[in-house]
């Protein structure tokens, strides 16, 4: 992989995280359709730090709330462990599928399937109005079922962000705290799953002709990830997803034709 890919690839996952579209699915397609092969999942990981850093630097006073009220304030509490229950599905469902979902990320036609479930998703967040619940009225129930929502989001092509809303709305949440739960709650989930790819990491870190471009992908991806982050707010307060559902509707067609050509 030269630094051109590098930085393709960095800007797409950065672009594309946190936006409902499955930034892994676009990776997938992009590695496969342009012939960049690269083994196993550690530049997915890589990439997935790099926007893990975006949600640190965006989310930045949230996070210093949450860890400085932890023992003073019963809101900050609550909500620290409402994310600590919401990891354990995720983690169940990565652990035990670990293997399997790892295979899917060399097979475009099921990532290509999978968009087409992403844009229903998608179209499904804008049609929902259930909005009564805040933060002091989350329960451990809702913060389950996120959790379970996010651990089928590691199926690359199907959305993180767009399941994780789309349950905690399916639930009540209003999208103030739709929003915040869910990129909060991708910070132990990536971070898990980059601490367990470390021993790829490492490896890469001996050759020069992977470590270099793949550290330009990281760096590409947190600041793209940035620029994404309040793009979606924007966008999610507009009331405007149909038309990304449309789009994925569009590429996931196109993968699977592709795919079978």
């Amino acid at each position: 992989m030269n630094y051109g890919e590098a930085f393709g690839l960095g800007l797409l996952q950065g672009l594309t995280e946190f936006l409902p579209v499955s930034s892994s699915g676009h990776l997938v397609i992009a590695q496969h359709f342009l012939g960049i092969a690269q083994p196993g999942v550690t530049l997915e990981v890589m990439v997935h730090f790099g926007t893990l850093l975006s949600i640190i630097w965006v989310f930045r006073q949230d996070i210093h709330k949450l860890l400085t009220g932890f023992l003073s304030s019963a809101e900050e509490k609550k909500f620290f462990i409402l994310l600590f229950w919401g990891t354990i599905p995720t983690g169940i469902i990565g652990i035990l599928g670990g293997s399997f979902f790892t295979g899917l990320f060399g097979r475009p036609l099921l990532v290509g399937l999978a968009l087409l479930v992403t844009g229903c998703i998608v179209l499904a967040i804008s049609k929902i109005e259930i909005n009564f619940k805040d933060l002091q009225k989350m329960e451990v129930e809702d913060a389950l079922l996120i959790g379970i929502c996010q651990g089928i989001a590691i199926i690359p092509g199907i959305t993180r962000s767009g399941s994780t809303i789309l349950g905690a709305l399916w639930r009540g949440l209003d999208r103030e705290t739709a929003v915040r739960y869910s990129f909060l709650l991708a910070l132990p989930v990536i971070a898990g799953a980059t601490v367990l790819e470390m021993k790829d990491f490492f490896k890469i870190t001996t050759d020069p002709v992977l470590f270099y471009p793949y550290l330009l992908a990281m760096f590409t991806a947190f600041i793209s990830g940035v620029f994404a982050i309040n793009f979606f707010i924007k966008l999610l307060n507009a009331s405007r997803f149909h038309y990304i559902a449309y789009y994925c509707w569009f590429l996931g067609l196109l993968t699977v034709f592709g795919s079978l050509i």
